[in-house]
């Protein structure tokens, strides 16, 4: 099989590579409020804030950034938020002082931040007010230096939001003063600073969002300002997304998704982002009727929630003409259901955190079910045999290896774990997915199965080295062996097989391990199943045979 590099045969798009946007990605942000200065930039819970006001405030922070906490050019710099308008001015104003954004999931609690802290080398920090708790511990010597805390209820007015569940945390409030380097955000935004000229080129450090694996300890993902906006530039076509569209922003801005196929590329185009800090499928079906959200961004178990309202109707969903998403596969029959009520397909995608958001998509107009879809613009992608490397045939399976402008520079400061996820292959460097795909003869791929271990929960992925190693911080576990557990709702949920310090002890129960690893990491990665054993199956070099007690589970389940 030949390799396939474009979706311009599929979808009816013009043929060729599409070009590539040498600017930085906050200068998207700059374009547009030049274009568009009085338009709605975000909608959140009835109050707006324009473009010119978004790239204002943008600018007052990165002077802030600057002068007041010394962020230089390169400099990494933790956001560490939850879907807001203050996630939004924070990442552009960490990309307009020339910083690189270090975007975390705010369910991670401070043993895991403080991985990012120190394996980023941060010294700085953007945080929500309810995760300041959280962040404290770390704003020592040797640590963070400053952190600059956000009430996200400061662009929320209750009379505007007259009519929507705005969720609790909204109203949390960060402290006006404390410990020695806690700022409130709106402090730092009326220092009125202004920053020194935007320096960063395409080849510039913008982001780097972490990802887990084999070895437990999450790694960060090197994007430049290019690899960013080689997906941002073609998001706009791919998606039909243009400057007269409402997008609902339920995607968590800090994974690929949110941040990519939402966040920049409405952005990008000047189109109209309608944030929601926490998911409430009344609330997020009323802002579709209430603001005609044109295009919707989703993981698929929001849409199935959403079609489980008893509320929903094809009269409230009237105005949406885009669905897509990836994450987990979209069930038959709730894209059928989403069919009845909207006559629209949801648009399946793939991709991870080092290829920036999509490698394959969809085509608009001959969309396949449970189906990753073709390549993407500028992106090659082949399957092959996953011992040898040779590239296999059509419904052939094999690993999924991809190339493209929106790929990753390497894991930072691992140059080990990059250099084996990387092959050359007809004098063309290829990312190893880990994910075992087969092609049909129309060129769409189809998951199979995956080669890396990992665990897919309601489209968080889990890395059971990972979830292991801190387990192992627990006074009486001696091992411990996490597999995936299929689940109804969820599709996979983590469930450990451990073995006590004491063997059997009847003053530890599986509640206690549970509770335990809810305090101590998110809780889409805490266990939700334990399991008891004497003594973990290992090979006969005392490597644990994760995969023998994966078949139990499976063989258990099914």
């Amino acid at each position: 099989m030949s390799d396939v590099s474009t979706p311009a045969r599929a979808a009816g798009c013009p043929r060729g590579p599409f070009p590539v946007p040498r600017t930085s990605v906050f200068d998207g942000l700059a374009v547009s409020a030049r274009r568009f200065p009085d338009r709605a930039a975000i909608h959140y819970y009835g109050s707006d804030i324009t473009y010119a006001s978004l790239l204002e405030q943008a600018e007052a922070l990165a002077g802030y950034l600057q002068q007041d906490c010394g962020v230089a050019r390169g400099d990494r710099v933790l956001l560490y938020m939850q879907n807001s308008p203050q996630f939004i001015i924070g990442f552009y104003a960490i990309l307009r002082a020339d910083a690189v954004v270090v975007p975390v999931n705010p369910m991670n609690l401070t043993e895991e931040l403080e991985h990012y802290v120190a394996d980023a080398n941060a010294r700085v920090a953007l945080c929500g007010a309810e995760l300041v708790e959280r962040v404290a511990p770390l704003l020592v010597p040797g640590k963070l230096d400053k952190v600059i805390a956000a009430t996200y209820g400061d662009y929320c007015t209750s009379s505007a939001a007259a009519g929507l569940a705005v969720p609790d945390v909204v109203s949390a409030k960060a402290p006006t003063s404390g410990a020695p380097g806690m700022v409130a955000w709106r402090d730092a935004l009326q220092a009125d600073r202004k920053p020194g000229p935007h320096l960063a080129r395409s080849d510039d450090l913008a982001a780097m969002p972490y990802t887990s694996g084999t070895t437990g300890r999450p790694k960060g993902c090197m994007h430049t300002h290019g690899s960013l906006m080689a997906i941002i530039g073609v998001a706009g076509v791919l998606h039909g997304v243009l400057a007269a569209d409402t997008l609902l922003a339920v995607a968590p801005f800090f994974h690929v998704t949110g941040l990519q196929m939402t966040m920049n590329v409405a952005i990008y185009q000047g189109a109209t982002l309608v944030v929601m800090t926490r998911w409430d499928r009344e609330t997020a079906l009323e802002l579709i009727t209430r603001l005609g959200i044109s295009i919707w961004i989703a993981i698929p178990t929001m849409v199935i929630d959403l079609l489980g309202s008893p509320n929903v109707s094809r009269e409230k969903l009237a105005s949406l003409r885009h669905i897509s998403g990836g994450g987990i596969a979209m069930p038959e029959p709730v894209a059928k259901k989403l069919y009845e009520l909207t006559r629209l397909e949801f648009i399946e995608a793939y991709g991870m955190t080092e290829t920036a958001a999509p490698t394959h998509s969809n085509p608009l107009d001959k969309p396949k079910r449970q189906c990753l879809g073709i390549p993407i613009f500028n992106t090659h992608s082949l399957v092959v045999d996953q011992t040898g490397g040779a590239v296999l045939g059509p419904n052939e399976v094999g690993e999924i290896v991809t190339s493209g402008p929106g790929l990753f520079k390497g894991y930072w400061n691992n140059p080990e774990a990059t250099r084996s996820s990387f092959v050359e292959i007809g004098g063309r460097t290829y990312f190893r997915t880990g994910d075992l795909a087969k092609v049909d003869d129309e060129g769409y791929f189809f998951m199979v199965d995956r080669l890396k271990r990992m665990i897919n929960a309601a489209g968080y992925k889990v890395w059971p080295a990972e979830v292991e190693a801190m387990l192992y911080g627990h006074p009486q576990i001696q091992e411990a062996c996490v597999v995936a557990s299929k689940d109804a709702k969820r599709g996979e949920t983590v469930k450990a097989f451990v073995v006590l310090k004491n063997g059997r002890d009847d003053q530890v129960a599986a509640d206690d391990i549970l509770s335990w690893a809810k305090e101590h990491m998110a809780t889409y990665k805490a266990p939700r199943l334990v399991e008891f054993l004497d003594a973990l199956p290992k090979s006969g070099t005392g490597k644990v045979l994760w995969r023998e007690l994966q078949e139990r589970e499976n063989q258990a389940r099914a």
